[in-house]
């Protein structure tokens, strides 16, 4: 998969065919619709594409600081990376952008600079200023245009009955094996490890710290967690609790992950943390006795999940 990070940056020489969206989360919905592109993309010899927006336009247009995102933009495209695109242009999504027309954004973009022979989209797609075009508005241009267009109807994508909505409640609610069930992997964190107060460490359960710079996306619902990493080529499992440390009267939300017969330094690195199931709410304990006790139980437990 080749990457472009501008629709003026795609090399015009070969015609596409393409699906324009978010995608975010890329769950067993969107990968219906990533699929069936790539298969028509293939019998007619064209570039399966997709085209995809970064900042969200929320973020652009409503100054929607509170929206959070089930990945970072590295996270999606290392996520569509696996699968067999030929592009995946991040078009930069501002409100000049916002403002071209239906037309504008069909015969300038889609044709003239993407060269589109294909559109593979929903059914419920709109698009152009204030998204006032809709499919039956696409499906005009292509005959026009010469694109052919492939709508992906509501009962195929009410079949899978999922969305990144959904998904989203589910992470806020605690539901990481639904949130997993629909997303086809398991939820992921990526972040840096910085330095913490060393408390884990004097409890016999160091931990590492993982700061996430992307303020955008959603953290899961506070409590104890099982994880597992991929770190320098080993795969690492352990537990991970996101929340306040209440016990030691900790007043800011920090992601904490001990990772079982582990002890390298991983102050600095980039990792990716994916949670797999959640053990727990986080407590407050009446001692630093009692905190410790509680680990001990998470291990266990921790250790009896990934056993099965």
């Amino acid at each position: 998969m080749i990457t472009v990070q501008s629709i003026d940056k795609y090399d015009k020489e070969h015609p596409t065919a393409i699906t324009i969206g978010t995608f975010d989360g890329v769950h067993i919905g969107h990968r219906k619709i990533l699929l069936k592109l790539i298969e028509n993309a293939k019998s007619r010899n064209l570039k399966s594409t997709v085209l995809t927006f970064f900042p969200h336009p929320r973020m652009v247009l409503q100054k929607d600081t509170e929206i959070k995102l089930l990945n970072t933009i590295d996270e999606k495209m290392m996520i569509l990376e696996r699968l067999d695109l030929d592009y995946l242009i991040i078009h930069p999504f501002t409100k000049t952008f916002s403002r071209l027309s239906a037309t504008e954004f069909v015969r300038d973009i889609l044709v003239n600079a993407l060269r589109v022979k294909k559109i593979i989209i929903g059914y419920d797609h709109r698009f152009g200023r204030n998204r006032d075009a809709n499919i039956n508005d696409l499906i005009a241009f292509g005959n026009a245009l010469d694109f052919e267009v492939d709508e992906i109807p509501a009962q195929e994508v009410d079949e899978v009955s999922v969305s990144s909505t959904k998904i989203r409640k589910a992470l806020e609610e605690g539901g990481i094996e639904t949130a997993n069930a629909y997303l086809g992997y398991p939820y992921m964190l990526t972040g840096e490890v910085k330095k913490g107060k060393g408390l884990g460490r004097t409890l016999d359960f160091p931990t590492a710290n993982l700061f996430i710079k992307e303020t955008y996306k959603l953290i899961p619902k506070n409590g104890v967690y099982v994880v597992q990493a991929n770190i320098e080529g080993e795969m690492v499992f352990g537990m991970m609790n996101i929340g306040y440390n209440p016990t030691v009267s900790g007043t800011a939300k920090s992601i904490e992950i001990h990772f079982f017969d582990f002890d390298r330094d991983l102050y600095d690195q980039r990792i990716q943390v994916d949670i797999l199931a959640r053990i727990r709410d986080e407590h407050k304990f009446e001692s630093i006795t009692a905190l410790r006790n509680q680990l001990e139980k998470d291990k266990a437990t921790s250790l009896s999940i990934l056993n099965k």
